[in-house]
C-alpha cells in the first residue's frame, strides 16, 4: 500500500508541472537605482515612455548641479521640450521658449569645465559663445564627443533609462517634440512613473475647425541670433 500511494503521488506531481509552468509570475519589483546617494539624483520622466536617473556631480560642477536642483523644485522643466536632437550626437532641452535662445529668470552660471568626458550618457550644461553663459539648457550625449571636452560643463550621467534618451524624436527642431513630463530630485520623494496621456485625434475632414476651449496658434517670431547649444 505505501509503495502504491508514493507511485500515486509521483504521478500526481507530474500532471501539476504544466499547470506551474503556465501559472502568471510575480511582477518583479523595480530596479534599484546604482547609488544611495538619493540627493544626488535627477529624475526626468520623458514622454517617451520612462523614467530617466542621471547622477549628478556637485564634486566637479557644484554650481550647474546647484542650479538643476533649483529649477527643479520649482517644476521648471515639466512639459519642456527637447527642441535640438541631432542623431548620433545629443537631445538638447531645458529652453522654457522652446527654440534654444531661452533660458530661466536666474543669472547665468560661471563655466566649471572639468575632467568629465563627454561619453555616451553624459549630462552637460548648454551655452552660448560665451564661456560664462549656461543657465537652464541641457543636453544629453548619445554617442561620445570627446573634442567638446572641458569646452562644456558636463555635470551628470545617465545611470538607468539610456533606452528612453535614445527614444527622443530627432530633429532641429523635430516635427513632434518629446518632452519632460515631470523633473524631480530623488531625495524628495517623487511619485512613481506616470505616461502622458493620450492626446485626442481631431479627424482630418474637420479642416481648420476650432474645438471649443481652443487657443489659437501664436503667430510666428523671428528666429533670434543666438542659441545656447554645443556644436558638433
Amino acid at each position: 500500500m505505501r509503495f502504491l500511494a508514493a507511485f500515486l503521488s509521483l504521478i500526481l506531481s507530474f500532471l501539476a508541472l504544466p499547470a506551474l509552468a503556465q501559472a502568471p509570475q510575480a511582477a518583479s519589483p523595480a530596479q534599484p537605482l546604482p547609488t544611495t546617494d538619493l540627493q544626488n539624483v535627477w529624475l526626468l520622466d520623458l514622454s517617451t515612455g520612462g523614467r530617466v536617473a542621471i547622477l549628478l556631480r556637485p564634486d566637479v560642477a557644484p554650481k550647474m548641479v546647484e542650479r538643476i536642483k533649483t529649477l527643479t523644485r520649482q517644476h521648471f522643466y515639466d512639459g519642456l521640450t527637447f527642441h535640438r536632437v541631432i542623431d548620433g550626437f545629443m537631445a538638447q532641452g531645458g529652453d522654457p521658449k522652446g527654440d534654444g535662445t531661452g533660458g530661466s529668470q536666474l543669472p547665468d552660471v560661471a563655466a566649471e569645465f572639468n575632467y568629465l568626458p563627454h561619453v555616451r550618457g553624459a549630462v552637460a550644461a548648454a551655452r552660448a559663445e560665451k564661456e560664462d553663459s549656461a543657465n537652464s539648457q541641457f543636453y544629453i550625449v548619445f554617442q561620445p564627443r570627446l573634442q567638446l571636452d572641458k569646452k562644456y560643463t558636463v555635470f551628470g550621467r545617465v545611470m538607468t533609462g539610456m533606452n528612453y534618451v535614445d527614444a527622443i524624436e530627432r530633429g532641429e527642431p523635430p516635427a513632434n517634440p518629446s518632452r519632460i513630463l515631470h523633473a524631480y530630485i530623488a531625495s524628495d520623494n517623487p511619485p512613481a512613473y506616470q505616461p502622458a496621456p493620450a492626446q485626442a485625434v481631431i479627424p482630418a475632414a474637420l479642416g481648420d475647425v476650432t474645438l471649443p476651449g481652443a487657443k489659437p496658434a501664436p503667430a510666428p517670431t523671428p528666429a533670434p541670433a543666438k542659441k545656447r547649444s554645443p556644436r558638433r
